[in-house]
């Protein structure tokens, strides 16, 4: 049995082909990105999803394959953008991209490596 993992996540969770193919794309990403009217955009090339220069951007990702975080703020909604390739075994299979809504406030926890013991 393959179990989802990022279904019930709440972070959209989006999987594209390494020539942009859209592949899969969980409940929270499907509730982000898809318009109104849309039923799926599985199938479809992310670069058509994206103006410039994000598509730009996009593209040179998809080329060359390197992890893309950010973040974006939107009515008041602060989010990270975390984009990374994916591997089919040694592969470069495609990208990856996580969104998830950040607090307003975040606690940073700095921690110190353990002594060496001797």
């Amino acid at each position: 049995m393959k179990r989802d993992y990022f279904e019930g996540a709440d972070v959209a969770v989006t999987i594209c082909a390494k020539d942009g193919t859209i592949l899969d794309m969980n409940g929270k990403s499907r509730k982000t990105f898809l318009k109104p009217g849309l039923k799926d955009i599985i199938g479809k090339n992310v670069l058509d999803c994206h103006p410039e220069p994000a598509r730009s951007l996009l593209a040179d990702l998809l080329a060359n394959p390197r992890n893309n975080v950010y973040t974006v703020e939107k009515e008041g909604v602060k989010k990270l953008i975390f984009q990374t390739p994916w591997y089919d075994g040694d592969e470069y299979a495609g990208f990856m991209e996580l969104s998830m809504v950040l607090p307003e406030t975040i606690p940073n926890r700095v921690r110190k490596p353990k002594p060496e013991s001797k």
